[in-house]
């Protein structure tokens, strides 16, 4: 669990936005940033992001649901939600614990994800559920 990243203290309630600022987020975030990892499914390689969770009580969107556009594929379990108006990730509803959002970490108010070192990767690629769903059509 991280609460100081670079120079900024990571707030209990701590803002996340959007780069342009059309969509604002309050996180819960009592223990700071916890279990922050990479992953390389094909959604997370291409968007590149580093995310962490929170229950689906830690996310609270305070401005901007009119922005917020839904994009979900494969098992259509995950919801991943981005800006309609510059195209930022905020955060997923995540298929491995659909009780949690995954969000990113770029986005919240005075982070630089890049002040993290030594973030894991998960195996997306090979994602239970998936193999659960092929194993299921044979």
């Amino acid at each position: 669990m991280l609460k100081i990243v670079g120079n900024t203290v990571i707030q209990e309630k701590h803002k996340a936005t959007c780069h342009c600022g059309a969509v604002e987020l309050e996180l819960d975030l009592p223990n700071g940033i916890v279990d922050a990892r990479r992953c390389d499914c094909s959604m997370c390689r291409r968007r590149g992001a580093i995310v962490a969770s929170v229950p689906l009580s830690g996310i609270r969107i305070i401005k901007g649901m009119e922005f917020l556009k839904l994009y979900q594929f494969n098992t259509f379990t995950a919801k991943h939600y981005f800006c309609a108006n510059c195209g930022i990730y905020t955060h997923h509803q995540r298929r491995s614990n659909p009780e949690q959002y995954g969000y990113n970490v770029g986005c919240l108010e005075g982070v630089n994800p890049f002040d993290l070192r030594d973030v894991p990767t998960n195996d997306g690629v090979n994602h239970p559920a998936d193999r659960q769903r092929a194993a299921a059509e044979k």
